[in-house]
C-alpha cells in the first residue's frame, strides 16, 4: 500500500511538472488573469469607455459596476486556469465572455516609463561621442578608430 501511494504521488508530480509549452502558456495566462484583482485593468478600461460613450455619470456608476464584475470574472478564470494548467485544453477558455488578454484603457499602454534610466544609450558611450569624456585629453572615440 505504501509503495502504491508513493508511486501514484510520483506519477502525479510527473504529470504536473512535465515541460509542455501549452501548459506553461496556460499557467502564465492564468497567473496574469489571477492578478487582475490587483491590476484592475478591466475596471479602468470599462470606466473609461462608459465615460467616453455614455457620459461622466455612467462612467461613475455603470462603469464601476461592470468593471468590478469583469475584474472578478477574470480573476476567477485565472484561478481556474492555474489549477487546470497541467491538463488540456491549453487554449484560452470562455473567450466568448472574457477576452483572452486583459484590456487596458485607451489612455494607457503597458511598457517601460519614459525615463533616462530605461533608455538604451544613456551614459554608455555608444552614441557616437567620446568614451572617456571626463578624462582631459582623452581622444578615444567609439566610431573613429
Amino acid at each position: 500500500m505504501r509503495n502504491t501511494l508513493s508511486l501514484l504521488s510520483l506519477l502525479g508530480l510527473a504529470v504536473v511538472f512535465t515541460g509542455c509549452a501549452g501548459s506553461e502558456e496556460k499557467m502564465g495566462r492564468g497567473l496574469s488573469n489571477t492578478f487582475e484583482i490587483v491590476r484592475l485593468a478591466d475596471m479602468r478600461s470599462t470606466v473609461e469607455q462608459e465615460y467616453v460613450w455614455n457620459g461622466p455619470m455612467a462612467g461613475a456608476t455603470v462603469g464601476v459596476v461592470r468593471g468590478a464584475d469583469r475584474s472578478i470574472e477574470r480573476t476567477g478564470l485565472g484561478v481556474v486556469e492555474v489549477i487546470t494548467a497541467p491538463f488540456p485544453p491549453y487554449h484560452p477558455i470562455f473567450t466568448k465572455y472574457i477576452p483572452a488578454k486583459p484590456g487596458y484603457p485607451d489612455s494607457f499602454k503597458p511598457g517601460l516609463p519614459d525615463d533616462p534610466l530605461f533608455h538604451t544609450d544613456i551614459y554608455t558611450g555608444f552614441t557616437g561621442g567620446g568614451e572617456l569624456n571626463i578624462v582631459p585629453g582623452s581622444t578615444f572615440d567609439v566610431f573613429n578608430h
